[in-house]
């Protein structure tokens, strides 16, 4: 490191040498976690708070008092959001444990087909795969008219509208949550456990009970708590389906009627129920331990030997390719129609490239692409400084709080997003010291905070898996040949953790350009993200429009996801130095 010019404040100076003696120093780790704490108490703690005062800044506890009468919309709001998302977790756990287990243990005709299609759904923006489903199977969907006209009923067959159509659009959108949990539990259960519990005598149904899903715990309360989250932060799905007695539709309805105290008390309860969901799920996972004791290998698939399920299994490939595929086509099919012609018709009769080159051509279509584009990036590389540097502090430094820091970065993922939203605006519609003294509601730079609260968490586990397979004996060896902390981190663990990082910058990335819960509550007309310009673009009845938007978001999606598989697959490299060391 270079030598400090004699004209350097001695304070400065003190702190480089401190920081070029790293973690030799009993307050280097305090100094390297102040900004962090900062910062994630500024724009993740201190909002929560301001929430939490704007609430009970006009009418006291009435706000809250509503949650606790014997009727009342606030009331029913709270029980209509935690059925749904009690009544999703159930049916994401059945579709996705039940394809996980057919997939990963069986073996038949088209099962390949599933494997490669069975994610399609995650690659669908929230409010995308909530408009998809409303086309294909609402009131004016495809699939109830096309029966409608098929059998010649007056009204649509198999519609689905309400409650109802929240649960299907759920299921569907987030039974991957289970799929990848149990898939990756059952590749790597010891056969030899199940096969056991069989020469012992026990039937299947007792093998799955006492023996499988036991072992899947771990697995099924990971996946639960992100579909509960999830359910719980689902603002699109209820604002299509005409559910407005859901806590995140009362937030926004409160927001836009200006009673933001009100939207603050929902804001505040909805949060409360978050934090209280995950904290109980942790505590169940850790109430005992679900680990194999035995070595064995993974479990073979088994042919299927009965005669209707060897003739059953491709039929039913076929039918779920064609259920899996058909939001996507859905919204590829609508993006090629053209405005305002689709109404009574099962399918559009015209079909344009217009909206492809409105898009592109029309200076204020192709802004909402810029803006997501550029706060995406801008949330993103925020994600990745904050969250590489307390991904670091909480794997490989001793300090007093260190619980604490984790806990402040995941709980902005137990928040939904209109709760970030309203914290947001809680505490920025005035000048405080972590907005440098500017009013940033109404702003540019609003929604990038927003993206950067959000998604944070994503970029800080992946930081944190790469930083677990990285020995730390390979820092302490450039340490020991003279490198300072500084260099050692950068040219060491960086690299040796970049794929890891990369992975994590880009999903953040990816989310901030379809994210519309928190988008749409404090948005203005020169930042308008791609969502919202799909949002009003249907109430503008441009489907077509909104439709091609929306094909640019999954196209974006699948290209990310096909280069996070890449960068994926690099992380062999990081796994081998770690086995050199040992």
């Amino acid at each position: 490191m270079t030598a400090l010019p004699e004209t350097a404040p001695p304070r400065m100076a003190a702190l480089r040498r401190r920081l070029a003696g790293g973690t030799n120093s009993q307050w280097f780790p305090y100094l390297l976690v102040l900004p962090l704490v900062l910062v994630l108490y500024g724009y993740v703690v201190h909002p929560m708070f301001a929430t939490f005062s704007e609430s009970v800044s006009e009418n006291g506890t009435r706000n809250y008092l509503q949650f606790f009468t014997s009727s009342g919309v606030a009331r029913e709001s709270l029980f209509t959001s935690l059925f749904i998302s009690a009544a999703s977790v159930l049916l994401c756990g059945i579709v996705g444990v039940t394809m996980a287990f057919l997939l990963k243990r069986f073996s038949f005709r088209g099962r390949r087909l599933i494997e490669a299609i069975i994610l399609v759904p995650a690659a669908l923006p929230p409010l995308i795969g909530a408009v998809s489903f409303q086309l294909l199977y609402s009131n004016i969907g495809i699939v109830p008219r096309g029966l409608q006209a098929l059998f010649g009923t007056e009204r649509p067959i198999m519609a689905f509208d309400g409650i109802a159509g929240v649960l299907v659009v759920h299921t569907f959108t987030m039974y991957p949550f289970f799929y990848l949990a149990a898939a990756a539990a059952l590749a790597g259960m010891d056969p030899s456990v199940e096969e056991a519990a069989y020469n012992l005598g026990a039937g299947r149904v007792r093998v799955w009970r006492t023996v499988l899903l036991p072992m899947l715990t771990p697995a099924m309360v990971s996946a639960s708590l992100l579909v509960f989250m999830t359910s719980l932060a689902s603002y699109t799905a209820p604002l299509l389906f005409n559910v407005s007695q859901t806590m995140t539709m009362q937030i926004y309805i409160n927001r836009t009627n200006g009673d933001l105290p009100m939207a603050s008390a929902y804001a505040s309860v909805l949060g409360i129920v978050s934090i209280i969901f995950l904290l109980a799920m942790r505590w169940y996972e850790g109430r005992r331990s679900y680990q194999s004791q035995s070595k064995g290998i993974s479990a073979n698939r088994r042919e299927l030997t009965n005669p209707i399920g060897r003739w059953l299994a491709p039929v039913a490939s076929v039918l779920a390719t064609m259920v899996l595929l058909a939001p996507v086509a859905t919204i590829a099919l609508v993006a090629f129609s053209e405005n305002r012609t689709w109404t009574t018709q099962v399918l559009p009769e015209t079909y344009t490239l217009d909206n492809f080159v409105t898009i592109f051509s029309d200076p204020k279509a192709f802004e909402p692409i810029l803006n997501s584009l550029q706060m995406s990036l801008l949330a993103a590389v925020g994600c990745v400084v904050i969250g590489v540097l307390v991904a670091y502090a909480v794997r490989r430094l001793k300090f007093i709080g260190r619980g604490l820091l984790d806990v402040a970065v995941m709980i902005a993922w137990a928040l939904p997003g209109t709760v970030v939203a309203i914290n947001l605006i809680s505490a920025f519609s005035t000048g405080n010291a972590f907005s440098f003294g500017q009013v940033l509601i109404g702003t540019f730079w609003i929604l990038p905070l927003a993206y950067f609260v959000r998604f944070l968490p994503i970029v800080f586990r992946s930081s944190s898996a790469a930083l677990a397979l990285i020995d730390p004996s390979l820092e302490e060896a450039a340490r020991n040949l003279g490198a300072s902390w500084l260099r050692a981190f950068y040219t060491i663990t960086v690299r040796l953790m970049l794929p890891g990082v990369l992975a994590g910058a880009l999903l953040a990335f990816v989310h901030g350009v379809g994210e519309f819960v928190a988008s749409v509550l404090i948005y203005t007309s020169s930042t308008v993200p791609i969502s919202v310009a799909i949002n009003n673009r249907m109430y503008s009845f441009e489907l077509g429009t909104a439709a091609a938007y929306g094909m640019l978001q999954v196209a974006l999606i699948f290209v990310v996801m096909w280069f996070s598989g890449r960068l994926e697959s690099s992380r062999t490299a990081t796994r081998r130095a770690e086995q050199w060391t040992n």
